[in-house]
């Protein structure tokens, strides 16, 4: 069956999180829980879209026994998978959950290095799953082996299927990205800042910084503020979206759970601030929620009255 949307994880992972009452760094700390999920930006945005009963393939490259055991995972999420098996395991990501302040401490592994042959197979498998999907969801680090340009490589490739792409990358994979001109951004406000290579002081500043990325090409610019909500931009709509309160637990996969309802809202054809209402409560829902547990589209649904949305008048800027 073919797939609305198509998700790339390139440096896929077991995400393993360790849930403390209170870490002692240098000491010696007693776990009060342990779970492995399948994960990785664009897993983790697929896992939220089957919650939205969308049809998602995710892809990318796993290995060894922790990719088997990778799949084995989706398989029972009911997540179609396109993977490319490879040489070396996939990576294993550690997650700290301090209990006392629902802090979490991660630590990812680099991943394994991906010979050229493997991904010639991968390019070639995209140009044909792609054929019939709307959205192609591009995130998270690039592992060795690989040229730090594919974004942009899978970018063009979309663009030619009428497939609109969403990137949520940092660093260079994000500014090297951005020159395929993908229809969707999500940095946060610490990315984009390396993006502008500047400080950004105020809302002011930020929707400046994303108009500016709009004349490059990009359609949407959603930038990420943690508890501060977000700020959208389009070409001519800009809105801010403050999250209601909630207890937070744990921040991994909030925003993979707001990337996934931008996909969905854009196979709704939302209009801005519908798709505002949906990103904020699907990121603030899965932040209440306990290490990688994800939002439910029912839980989202009864939520959007909750989430604040300021029009912000960007003519005078």
């Amino acid at each position: 069956m073919k797939s609305s949307v198509i998700t790339v994880t390139l440096n896929p992972a077991l995400d393993k999180t360790v849930t403390l009452e209170e870490l002692q760094v240098g000491g010696l700390n007693r776990v009060q829980e342990i779970r492995i999920d399948p994960g990785g930006k664009g897993i983790n945005v697929a896992k939220v879209l089957r919650n939205f009963q969308v049809t998602v393939t995710a892809a990318g490259f796993v290995g060894g026994y922790s990719g088997r055991q990778l799949l084995g995972d989706l398989d029972k999420l009911g997540v179609q998978q396109a993977f490319i098996q490879v040489e070396g395991d996939t990576r294993t990501n550690l997650k700290i959950v301090d209990s006392s302040t629902s802090i979490t401490t991660e630590i990812n592994e680099r991943g394994s290095c991906i010979k050229e042959m493997d991904v010639q197979v991968f390019m070639k498998q995209m140009e044909s799953i792609l054929e019939g999907a709307k959205v192609l969801v591009l995130g998270g680090s690039i592992p060795p082996g690989i040229s730090v340009d594919i974004y942009r490589t899978l970018t063009d490739m979309a663009s030619r299927k009428n497939v609109k792409t969403i990137l949520d990358a940092d660093g260079e994979a994000l500014a090297l990205g951005l020159k395929g001109k993908p229809y969707a951004i999500k940095p946060n406000i610490h990315e984009l800042e390396q993006l502008m290579d500047k400080k950004l002081e105020s809302t002011e500043d930020v929707v400046q910084a994303s108009r500016d990325l709009l004349q490059e090409g990009i359609q949407l610019v959603i930038v990420s503020m943690g508890a501060d909500g977000a700020i959208f931009v389009s070409a001519d709509e800009v809105l801010k979206a403050s999250p209601f309160p909630i207890e937070p637990k744990s921040t991994v996969g909030a925003g993979d759970s707001m990337v996934a309802s931008i996909s969905s809202s854009i196979l709704a054809g939302h209009n801005l601030e519908e798709l505002a209402r949906w990103a904020t409560a699907a990121g603030s829902i899965t932040a209440s929620k306990e290490g990688t547990e994800v939002c439910s589209r029912d839980e989202v649904a009864q939520s959007l009255n909750q989430v604040g949305i300021e029009s912000i008048d960007f003519i005078s800027f």
